[in-house]
């Protein structure tokens, strides 16, 4: 049973019914979904939703499908993790880790949104997909639909993560690249979707897409047994996911399914920063930059939604913040060396954000705090591969390695003794 009361402008709050029109006809405004919460409310309860298989279907009423769920069903109720490690290097008594670098089936948390998003096409009569993508939704993308057995097309900026290529390549879609950065691919996918019968998931199926972000903010709140974090920082490229993990926190509330408050705070690279220097200057226009960062996942210049990203966080009192190529690198570091994750540069930004929020005395160092960690680093390793420690290449003697081993106490370094080694 579907609870989708139809579709509102995000501006002047016109209403349509809940079909393939994403744009207001009154004020072009975005269109997002609307739902009937007391309708979901005499349906279904938590206790219910506790007892449904661990994806993002278990929270089905609050998203904007009508029959049954298409793909999706091993996506999503990914890892809370309790950092604690990574909590005191930073100044934190309790921290979170929402960890979708393993999400499946593609190791980011556009496995979430492509889930509905494509579900919702094939509903509306869609039987070619595509997207417009920075790396990560092109996996996500193609494989769904390779699951499906539906033809795809994925656009990509042609400077694009080469693991990420074929991160989307092995699934057989018709990749192109196109000269220039993802705002210019963007552009030409909102012109080509006007002229083709295709369901691009982030432009003319974006009202739907955009819904499947809520159930990273869903699952924290039931991973932390209904309760907010205090604290919950995201970081934004096309204003997709903050947003979205908002209006997740208030419908749980206006459901009386989440106890507590939320601030939320959006992080981005300095290099790509539009979001972040519209809410330090206090306005709400965001002027589009041309991105320069190694975090290429969130390198977006003119975000789509950045504007509801400063409504958000400026609603819930939060904040947000930009991280230099080099600190997002420092937090990968730190991030594996203290919870062994290995997340992508956007990840790296977020964490870089949450040391800067406490370092700020932002964020009380006693308070709940969740990081979104939103794609792996396997797909994006050329950013980080010369900073590592070179490997020690010896042949298979055993006095080679003791050779060795002695450079290392000569060296200052103190190495543990074989009897030390044991009784560990």
């Amino acid at each position: 049973m579907s609870f989708v009361a139809g579709l509102r402008c995000k501006e002047c709050g016109s209403h349509y019914r809940a079909g393939k029109q994403f744009v207001c006809t009154d004020c072009f405004g975005p269109l997002e979904v609307s739902y009937d919460y007391g309708g979901i409310a005499q349906a279904t309860s938590r206790d219910a939703v506790a007892q449904r298989p661990h994806n993002i279907w278990r929270y089905r009423e609050l998203l904007p499908i009508e029959g049954e769920p298409a793909t999706g069903f091993q996506s999503g109720f990914t890892p809370l993790v309790r950092a604690t490690r990574l909590a005191k290097a930073i100044g934190l008594d309790e921290l979170y880790l929402k960890d979708d670098s393993v999400n499946h089936p593609t190791l980011s948390y556009k496995d979430r949104v492509v889930s509905v998003g494509i579900t919702r096409a094939l509903e509306l009569g869609y039987q070619t997909i595509a997207c417009a993508s920075t790396g990560n939704l092109a996996n996500s993308v193609a494989a769904h639909s390779a699951r499906l057995g539906l033809r795809c097309f994925v656009f990509i900026p042609d400077s694009v993560e080469p693991a990420k290529i074929i991160g989307s390549g092995v699934y057989r879609p018709q990749i192109v690249r196109i000269r220039g950065n993802y705002d210019d691919v963007n552009r030409l996918c909102s012109e080509i979707g006007s002229q083709y019968p295709w369901g691009f998931v982030n432009v003319n199926l974006r009202p739907y897409y955009t819904e499947g972000a809520k159930t990273l903010g869903f699952e924290v709140a039931e991973q932390l047994g209904w309760r907010l974090p205090q604290h919950t920082i995201l970081p934004t490229a096309g204003g997709t996911l903050l947003p979205k993990v908002f209006k997740a926190y208030q419908e749980l509330k206006t459901l009386g399914w989440a106890t507590g408050d939320s601030r939320i705070y959006a992080a981005q690279a300095a290099g790509c920063a539009p979001v972040i220097q519209a809410l330090h200057d206090g306005t709400k226009e965001i002027r589009p930059v041309k991105p320069n960062t190694i975090a290429h996942s969130i390198a977006i210049g003119n975000p789509a939604d950045g504007p509801y990203v400063l409504e958000c966080v400026r609603a819930s009192g939060g904040w947000g913040e930009a991280a230099t190529d080099e600190e997002i690198l420092q937090a990968i570091h730190l991030l594996a060396e203290t919870e062994g994750i290995f997340a992508e540069p956007a990840a790296g930004t977020t964490l870089a954000v949450c040391r800067k929020l406490v370092e700020q005395g932002r964020i009380p160092g006693h308070e709940s705090v969740v990081v979104g960690i939103t794609g792996n680093g396997y797909k994006a390793t050329d950013s980080i591969v010369q900073r590592l420690n070179g490997a020690v290449v010896l042949s298979s003697s055993l006095k080679d390695f003791q050779a060795w081993h002695a450079t290392l106490r000569d060296s200052g370094l103190e190495p543990l003794s074989i009897h030390q080694g044991a009784s560990r």
